[in-house]
């Protein structure tokens, strides 16, 4: 069976999470043929022919000037070019890559292909006249060959064996490709990045408290968030007809626009078809897999730009302006499409059911027990940092981050975790932060509305 791993390197010429799980997922299917798939300079050369020793008989890299600055639509279309020729029974990919942060490059890239896809795989359960598998969000999946699936985290690389031996290298360019320069690359992508600049937006200004007086912070913050709600602020400048898939995006909507439409969240080719149908200025989507996924989707048909995971729109020269993290969070990019409908995902939906989400990180590794019973004594859900999972105290399906799951309850409190970016980015949605640590200084303070300094 024919296997291509679409693989993205990242600065120090390794696989990010994801694609490492993609790649390790590939090598489990008995009888394999792999082929490493990847776009990048020539500089990727090594560090591919380096993964080859783990197993896959082949990398190729598509590899021109012409592909340089291409968003997910524009590297979809690139991919897609390369998967023709090489006709594969199975695609694999990461649900998305650190550097993006999107998730939109799998399902794109399923609908150029016209591949039945499985997205958010945990495992892979049969490989027989198709793939059978476990999904975070659908249960079990099965699709028939020629095949795509996206996979989460649940697998880590193997290192190579040492005598094991390099596979071979090819390089196409795109006229190798059949692509015109004028389709690819910047010049191919639908959306332009305006602007970056540090991300500040999930710092707050923390008040220290004692430990009694967590009950009291807590009920007054859930008052007020049921009295004034988590509307985003509003553009002084309108937008003309808009339109949403689904409610949950409607707070945003209202942000930029008071011309609003929903369109019922059913299925890829009938929301296209209605958003075809009313010419609006923009579409938006929630920020939950299935909205996301079918975001991409309608993206890949209609070619569209779609900016995802935003934390702010404005309307501007009667243009949406998007804001979104990037980079793993640390920087914002303020985005503009230059395609009609303007198309964006926003962080509206939580992946969780209650008003209180505590998240626990390694400092509370050897207290586990009594903070699981502190966050049932207040109904809460629990999540975890990427530490406490990789070291095998909590399971994956818990984690909260870049690398797990986003979340933004009305309060969110956090014990025993340090602040690191890659765990930040996935509560800053949260109206309120409580933090639980006993260094003074640990970073986590200046994510946080109120502080309490002592152990758990």
């Amino acid at each position: 069976m024919k296997i291509v791993v679409c693989i993205r390197l990242g600065p120090d010429g390794e696989p990010g999470p994801f694609d490492a799980c993609a790649y390790e997922a590939a090598l489990r299917i008995e009888g394999a043929e792999i082929t490493l798939l990847s776009m990048a300079g020539e500089a990727a050369k090594e560090p591919l022919l380096r993964l080859t020793r783990l197993g896959a008989q082949r990398a190729v890299l598509l590899s021109d000037r012409a592909f340089a600055g291409a968003d997910t639509l524009a590297t979809a279309k690139t991919l897609a070019a390369a998967l023709k020729r090489l006709s594969p029974d199975l695609v694999i990919t990461g649900r998305q890559t650190l550097i993006g942060d999107t998730a939109q490059t799998g399902p794109m890239l399923a609908v150029l292909c016209g591949y039945p896809m499985i997205t958010n795989v945990m495992s892979v359960d049969r490989v027989d006249a198709g793939i059978t598998c476990t999904t975070r969000t659908e249960g079990q999946r099965h699709a028939p060959f020629p095949a795509l699936i996206t996979v989460e985290r649940f697998l880590s690389l193997r290192f190579p064996r040492l005598r094991s031996r390099m596979g071979e290298l090819t390089v196409w360019n795109a006229a190798e490709l059949g692509l015109s320069p004028d389709g690819v690359g910047l010049a191919g992508s639908p959306t332009r990045v305006l602007r970056t600049f540090e991300n500040q937006s999930g710092r707050r200004k923390c008040k220290m408290i004692r430990r009694e007086a967590l009950p009291e912070v807590i009920s007054e913050a859930l008052a007020a968030y049921r009295t004034v709600g988590a509307s985003p602020s509003p553009s002084p400048e309108r937008l003309s007809r808009l339109c949403t898939v689904g409610e949950a995006p409607m707070e945003f909507a209202k942000s930029v626009s008071d011309d609003i439409t929903v369109i019922p969240m059913t299925d890829a080719a009938t929301v296209a078809e209605a958003i075809a149908a009313l010419a609006p200025s923009a579409v938006l989507w929630g920020s939950d897999a299935p909205a996301k996924q079918m975001a991409a989707e309608v993206a890949a048909r209609l070619s569209l730009g779609l900016c995802a995971d935003c934390t702010r729109l404005e309307a501007e020269n009667g243009a949406l302006m998007m804001y979104r993290p990037a980079l793993s969070g640390s920087t914002v990019a303020k985005i503009k499409s230059l395609t009609r409908p303007a198309m964006a995902t926003v962080r509206t939906a939580s992946e969780g059911h209650t008003d209180v989400v505590v998240g626990l990180g390694y400092g509370v590794k050897d207290e586990l027990a009594r903070a699981m019973k502190f966050a049932e004594a207040l109904g809460a859900e629990t999540v975890a940092s990427r530490k406490l999972v990789d070291n095998g105290y909590l399971p994956y399906e818990m984690q909260l981050g870049l690398t797990g799951k986003t979340l933004s309850p009305p309060v969110y409190i956090a014990i025993g975790i340090s602040g690191a970016v890659h765990h930040t980015v996935g509560m800053q949605g949260a109206a309120t932060v409580i933090a639980i640590n006993p260094d003074k200084d640990a970073p986590i303070f200046d994510y946080a509305d109120f502080g309490i300094i002592e152990n758990f």
